[in-house]
């Protein structure tokens, strides 16, 4: 079988897979590789670096210094897409006949441009973007920041209404697939899973001592969803926490020091999130800002035993049956006083293998390269 041939327009180097989107990108580059696609991967670097680990799993692998400052500013288009053009990614998408992957709307600006016209051209949405800036804008106090952010929703919600020249749209999660089918109801529309680096369920039976929150501890998001927990919840139960994660703030330092049943551990190393991860007894995981994908709930899911979560984190994902769900902060309270004395059962692992069949990478791998015809 002659393998498939299929471009993928990165907007970031997706190595190391160090957060969100780069662990969607390369474990889904790895997948297609072993399932027979031949891929031309095209990143914008803008201070991730070149690496050499991504020709393992490519034909070929371009990079492209990603226009900021004012040179990615345009009146019309949003920064997140004028920053990243480039004549030498159009004119190697026009010379290499094959359909053409793009990731995230941040990469499109070359999806409508006549020379690709017959070519099958697919978008990997990772959020509602226009929502996702919006609820940034929200959170930030600085006048500067705000402005910015909330010139840049308006341009994202006019952009992401012109993406008609897109055959097939692969949505990270289930409500984002509902909204871009009505925005685009003649494309294909597929749900796609984030890929992951677990292969299986490796979530061990019995109890563990302590509660875990782990995440990027600088990200505005983590931020506000973990100083919940520590001034709203933690601080109401003698349990012991652990918070980890990666460049903790100055707040969440202090909210962690305040509590004597809090244990905090700055940049972990793979191994140490992943043995703490395992030994958690619950993993308590709420959001505030409902978008994409969280990549640490499926970490929790396929490593951890009880998972604690918000609607927002779950919403759109199908994984509400894997997890138990509350919202208020005397609600955490109480499941976690009702969890820690809960054995995770073997029943209840092999339930869980089950609730995540469709996160699998392999089959995903396979949904994705049916999904896009070799030519047109």
């Amino acid at each position: 079988m002659q393998p498939a041939k299929l471009h993928i327009v990165s907007y970031d180097v997706p190595y190391p897979p160090d957060y969100g989107g780069a662990i969607d990108l390369f474990y889904k580059i790895k997948s297609l590789s072993e399932a027979g696609c031949e891929i031309y991967l095209h990143c914008y670097e803008y201070g991730r670096g070149h690496t050499s680990e991504l020709e393992k799993y490519c034909k070929a692998v371009w990079f492209y210094p990603r226009k900021t400052g004012w040179k990615g500013i345009s009146l019309s288009l949003p920064y997140i897409v004028y920053s990243r053009r480039d004549k030498a990614l159009l004119q190697r998408l026009q010379e290499i006949d094959a359909p053409i992957l793009f990731e995230g709307i941040h990469t499109t600006l070359y999806l409508s441009h006549p020379s690709l016209k017959t070519r099958y051209k697919a978008v990997r949405t990772h959020n509602i973007e226009y929502q996702y800036y919006l609820q940034l804008s929200q959170k930030k106090n600085s006048f500067f920041a705000k402005t910015y952010l909330k010139i840049e929703t308006a341009l994202i919600r006019k952009y992401e209404r012109k993406l008609y020249d897109a055959n097939a749209f692969f949505e990270l999660s289930l409500s984002d697939r509902d909204y871009f089918k009505e925005q685009y109801p003649t494309a294909q529309h597929t749900f796609l899973a984030p890929f992951h680096p677990y292969d299986e369920v490796s979530s061990l039976p019995g109890t563990g001592t302590y509660c875990l929150y782990h995440g990027n501890l600088s990200h505005p998001e983590n931020r506000e969803a973990v100083l919940f927990l520590l001034n709203e919840v933690f601080a109401g139960t003698d349990i012991p926490i652990v918070i980890a994660g990666k460049d903790p703030s100055k707040d969440v330092i202090d909210a962690c020091n305040e509590l004597s049943n809090c244990r905090r551990i700055s940049n972990p190393s793979a191994a140490t999130m992943e043995d703490l991860i395992q030994n958690a007894h619950i993993h308590i995981l709420p959001t505030f800002q409902q978008s994409g994908m969280k990549l640490k709930l499926l970490s929790a899911l396929f490593g951890g035993r009880h998972v604690l979560v918000n609607d927002a984190m779950v919403h759109g994902t199908g994984l509400q049956d894997a997890c138990t769900i509350v919202n208020s902060s005397e609600d955490f309270i109480n499941k976690i006083n009702e969890l820690i004395t809960k054995p995770f059962t073997a029943q209840q692992i092999a339930q869980r293998r089950e609730q995540l069949a469709k996160y699998n990478n392999n089959y995903n791998a396979q949904l994705l390269r049916d999904s896009i015809p070799d030519k047109k």
